[in-house]
């Protein structure tokens, strides 16, 4: 799962592979910078300290695949597929759910997160998924961009009125 993408003459090295527990203290920052990202955008978030994920559940669980990207030997980005069971009345029984999608500021707009759903796109069809869905903030417009970069397409909105 190596990667290279010329940007500005310079060769960058990706290497996309499995996380493993090794790599939870990284990744437990990568879940903190998600919620501060999306924090200004969800108004029903509860106080800090709040996680989204059980990271080391997802990594051990053999219905799910939790990813990295690694540039000269550190880790940049994450994110992970999810079997999940659909509603009764869909054409599918089961989907791959992606989720906890990061990529350090840093790297941003050189194409990891491309890598990433590249890579949980393959781990979906090899499990015999064919509807591959994730959930995005109606405002956060650059990631909304990124997935339709990768071939996602506006599907549903959730509204909520308090």
């Amino acid at each position: 799962m190596n990667h290279r993408r010329k940007s500005s003459n310079i060769v960058e090295k990706f290497i996309v592979r499995p996380a493993g527990l090794d790599d939870l203290s990284v990744l437990l920052e990568f879940e903190q910078g998600i919620i501060l990202a999306e924090r200004p955008m969800d108004p029903t978030l509860a106080p800090d300290p709040i996680s989204y994920y059980d990271i080391a559940e997802l990594i051990n669980s053999d219905d799910a695949e939790v990813l990295v990207v690694e540039h000269d030997f550190e880790v940049i980005a994450s994110g992970y597929a999810k079997i999940k069971k659909a509603r009764h009345y869909l054409d599918h029984e089961f989907y791959s759910y992606l989720g906890f999608m990061y990529t350090r500021p840093d790297f941003r707009g050189r194409g990891v997160n491309r890598l990433i759903v590249e890579e949980l796109r393959n781990w979906s069809i090899s499990k015999g998924l064919k509807e591959i869905r994730l959930t995005v903030y109606d405002d956060n417009i650059a990631a909304i961009k990124a997935y339709e970069r990768t071939g996602f397409k506006k599907h549903l909105i959730e509204m909520r009125i308090e």
